[in-house]
């Protein structure tokens, strides 16, 4: 198969109602963030792959898009702890920011200025939770490549 040849989920495939890959957990949650320009105006969402249901969305706000995939990272484990959600995995197409929050720290560039205050007030928050939450949830990437765009995709491409 194509990662363009996922119209519908299979018969046999019962746990989702999205076109998900064999490989994909269907008990998860993707994320994904979009950004005009870098930076420019960013927001982030979380689909749930069972559902095909917004799970959130937050933005548009000035920053980028690695800013972005960290922050839907980090909302979908708080959400899912708050909810006491345990069993479901988080798919992200961002190497980059599955790997800030290992480390528990955004490591971005952007400018720090007035334009942007609202955003890093939000990334400290994000750091400050990560540093006070240990999480058991699995972060896997998502593989574009092999599977096409992950389905919290913006289809802005």
């Amino acid at each position: 198969m194509t990662n363009n040849t996922f119209l519908n989920p299979p018969d046999w495939r019962n746990d989702t109602v999205l076109p998900l890959p064999l490989e994909v957990k269907a008990n998860a949650w993707a994320v994904d963030a979009a950004c005009s320009g870098n930076p420019g105006p960013m927001e982030y969402q979380c689909i749930d792959l069972q559902t095909g249901a917004r799970v959130f969305h937050y933005g548009p706000v000035h920053g980028t898009n690695n800013i972005g995939e960290f922050l839907a990272i980090v909302h979908a484990l708080a959400l899912m702890e708050q909810k006491g959600i345990t069993d479901k995995v988080i798919y992200s197409d961002s190497y980059n920011a599955i790997l800030w929050v290992s480390k528990g720290k955004c490591k971005t560039k952007l400018e720090r200025n007035p334009k942007t205050e609202k955003l890093y007030q939000v990334i400290a928050r994000a750091e400050h939770w990560l540093a006070t939450h240990p999480y058991k949830v699995p972060i896997m990437k998502w593989e574009t490549k092999k599977w096409g765009e992950v389905p919290a995709d913006f289809g802005r491409k």
